[in-house]
């Protein structure tokens, strides 16, 4: 199934707490001071299926903080999968911290795809020889640059965000 991840406003979209394609119920956030109401920038949408709440400051997830990252395949290693894990639910606090730890969950792909795992490079031009799909390879070779620029001294990109992690 095509995965649509959450987007502020939209009534269906994967469920950042359930990932279950859902519909999902609006509505704005209001606080009572001296028994006047005031509207605030937080909205909430409420999801059908698993009956839980996600938070949005103006038109950003913010609870929770992997919402819009879907779950791993479960085909993925077990030491692949903490680190994909791991960098879903840091991606919107520090998307160069995601991207290097999905480098190194790539090298470590590598190793279990019988690669080397020693130069990401190189291992993903051997996939590239055994047939490794043109789409996979780009997608792969994007990982493997912005992985690298978010750790090598020098080449920081403070303008990452949580769309190119």
């Amino acid at each position: 199934m095509k995965y649509y991840p959450p987007k502020y406003n939209d009534s269906k979209f994967h469920c950042p707490n359930c990932d279950v394609y859902a519909r999902q119920h609006w509505a704005q956030c209001y606080y009572v001071l001296f028994r006047t109401q005031y509207k605030t920038e937080i909205n909430v949408a409420f999801c059908e299926h698993c009956e839980n709440l996600s938070y949005w400051h103006n038109d950003k997830l913010i609870i929770p903080s992997s919402g819009t990252v879907e779950l791993p395949n479960p085909d993925m290693p077990d030491d692949c999968k903490t680190d994909y894990l791991e960098a879903r639910e840091i991606v919107n606090q520090s998307p160069r911290g995601a991207a290097a730890l999905l480098r190194l969950c790539i090298q470590k792909l590598m190793r279990h795809l019988g690669k080397k795992g020693k130069n990401i490079n190189d291992d993903i031009a051997e996939l590239v020889q055994e047939g490794l799909p043109l789409l996979i390879q780009k997608s792969l070779d994007i990982c493997r640059v912005v992985g690298n620029n978010a750790v090598h001294p020098g080449n920081i990109d403070l303008s990452d965000n949580p769309e190119i992690a």
